[in-house]
C-alpha cells in the first residue's frame, strides 16, 4: 500500500525537529544536514518538489546568549531565535550549495496564515520558489510572535503548510522510530505501530511530551499534526530523522516509522483552514436539534438552535459550535456578530430583521463555512 501511495506523491513537506537538526552541543549537526541535502536532491531528481518546515533556530542561538538550558521565557526564546536563525540559514545554505540547491527562508506566524488574503500570498510565494527549482525552507517567526499567534510547535506548522502548499504528503522526522503502542522510552514491551488508519483517543492519551532538552513537542504534537493532514486526504509518515538515509528510504516505500492513512472523505482546503487555522474567537452553544441538523443532515446553522453565545466576536469570525454537554463538535465562520446573535439566538429566520433592523441572510453559519471535526 505504501508504495502505491508514493507513486501519486509529487509535492512534500518534511518537518525536522530540534532534537534532529542540532549536536549535542545545540549548534546544527553538518553532517545530518548534508546527509538531508543529498537525500532532497535525489528525491529533485525524480519530480518531486519538496518544502522544508524547520525547528533549530531558538536552539542554534541559546548558546551565544549563555543559556545553560532551553530558553523558559518569551523574550529569551525571541532573543535566541533572533542569533539562530541566521546561523540556521546559513547551515542551510552551505549544505545544500554542495548538490546544486538553492534554499528560501520564509518566517511565518499563525495571523499570516489564517487571514486569507496573506494565506493566499504565502501561497503564491512559495508555489514560484518551488516552479523555480528553490527549496523553502520555513519557521515559525519566534522573534516577533506573540502567545495569541503562536502556532504552539512547529509540527502544528507543518500540518497548516501541508494544507498551504496543497502537498500529498507530510513527513515528520523526529528522535523516534515512530508512534509506538506505549512510550518506548519507559515501556520495552512496547513495540513500533507500521501503519495507523484513525487517531484514536487511546492514541493522543498514551502519547508523550517531548524527549529532548531542545524540542517543544512530543509525541502528542506529532499526533495532532497527522490528524489535521489526514482530514484533507493526505498521508503523514513519522520517522526517525537521524537514521542512515531514512528520508530515502521512507519515499521508496521501505517499511519505516509510522505511515497514517488519509480519511476517506477528506475536507477541501477552504474546510481545512477554518477548522486548523483560524484561532476561535468564541463558542456558540446549540441544542440537540441543531447539533442533528449540523452533525447529521449536512444543514447550516440557524439562530433558533443557538442557547448561548460565550465570547465578544465580529462578523466573519471563526468560532467553535458546541453541544449542552460543552464539547465541541464543529467550527465555522459567523454572519453575525456575538451581540447580534445574542439578540436573534432562539428566534426564528424570518424575525431576524424585525429583530435588528437588518438581515444578513437567514444563517448564523453557512454549511459551506461549516466543518464537522
Amino acid at each position: 500500500m505504501r508504495k502505491e501511495l508514493l507513486k501519486k506523491v509529487k509535492r512534500i513537506v518534511v518537518k525536522i525537529g530540534s532534537g534532529v537538526l542540532t549536536c549535542e552541543d545545540n549548534g546544527v549537526d553538518p553532517v545530518f544536514l548534508n546527509g538531508l541535502a543529498s537525500q532532497i536532491a535525489g528525491l529533485r531528481a525524480k519530480g518531486i518538489e519538496v518544502v522544508v518546515v524547520s525547528s533549530g533556530a531558538v536552539a542554534a542561538g541559546r548558546p551565544a546568549l549563555g543559556l545553560p538550558d532551553r530558553p523558559r521565557t518569551l523574550p529569551q526564546k525571541q532573543a535566541a531565535a533572533a542569533v539562530g536563525q541566521s546561523r540556521l540559514m546559513r547551515a542551510y545554505e552551505e549544505a545544500f550549495s554542495g548538490y546544486d540547491l538553492k534554499v528560501a527562508q520564509i518566517l511565518l506566524t499563525r495571523d499570516d496564515l489564517a487571514n486569507r488574503r496573506r494565506f493566499q500570498n504565502a501561497r503564491g510565494t512559495l508555489d514560484t520558489l518551488l516552479s523555480c527549482g528553490i527549496i523553502p525552507v520555513i519557521n515559525e517567526n519566534d522573534t516577533v510572535v506573540v502567545d495569541e499567534l503562536k502556532f504552539g510547535d512547529n509540527d502544528n506548522l507543518s500540518a497548516l503548510v501541508t494544507n498551504l502548499v496543497e502537498a500529498q504528503l507530510l513527513l515528520i522526522m523526529t528522535d523516534i522510530d515512530g508512534l509506538y503502542t506505549a512510550d518506548p522510552r519507559t515501556d520495552p514491551a512496547a513495540t513500533l505501530i507500521h501503519q495507523v488508519g484513525a487517531v484514536t483517543r487511546e492514541m493522543e492519551r498514551g502519547a508523550g511530551g517531548s524527549g529532548t532538552n531542545v524540542g517543544t513537542g512530543g509525541m502528542a504534537t506529532k499526533l495532532a499534526a497527522a490528524k489535521k493532514v489526514v482530514k484533507s486526504g493526505v498521508a503523514a509518515i513519522i520517522f526517525a530523522g537521524k537514521g542512515e538515509g531514512n528520508l530515502a528510504r521512507v519515499m521508496s516505500g521501505e517499511l519505516v516509522g509510522t505511515l497514517f492513512l488519509p480519511a476517506g472523505e477528506a475536507l477541501n482546503r477552504r474546510k481545512h483552514w477554518i477548522a486548523f487555522t483560524i484561532k476561535p474567537a468564541g463558542n456558540l452553544v446549540v441544542d440537540a436539534g441543531a447539533k442533528g441538523a449540523l452533525a447529521t443532515h449536512g444543514r447550516s446553522l440557524l439562530p433558533s438552535g443557538i442557547v448561548k453565545v460565550e465570547g465578544r466576536f465580529a462578523r466573519g469570525a471563526c468560532v467553535r459550535v458546541l453541544d449542552t454537554e460543552g464539547i465541541e463538535f464543529a467550527r465555522g465562520i459567523v454572519d453575525y456578530s456575538s451581540q447580534e446573535i445574542e439578540k436573534i439566538c432562539r428566534h426564528k429566520s424570518g424575525e431576524i430583521e424585525e429583530i435588528l433592523g437588518f438581515r444578513y441572510g437567514d444563517d448564523v453559519i453557512h454549511r459551506d463555512n461549516l466543518v464537522i471535526l
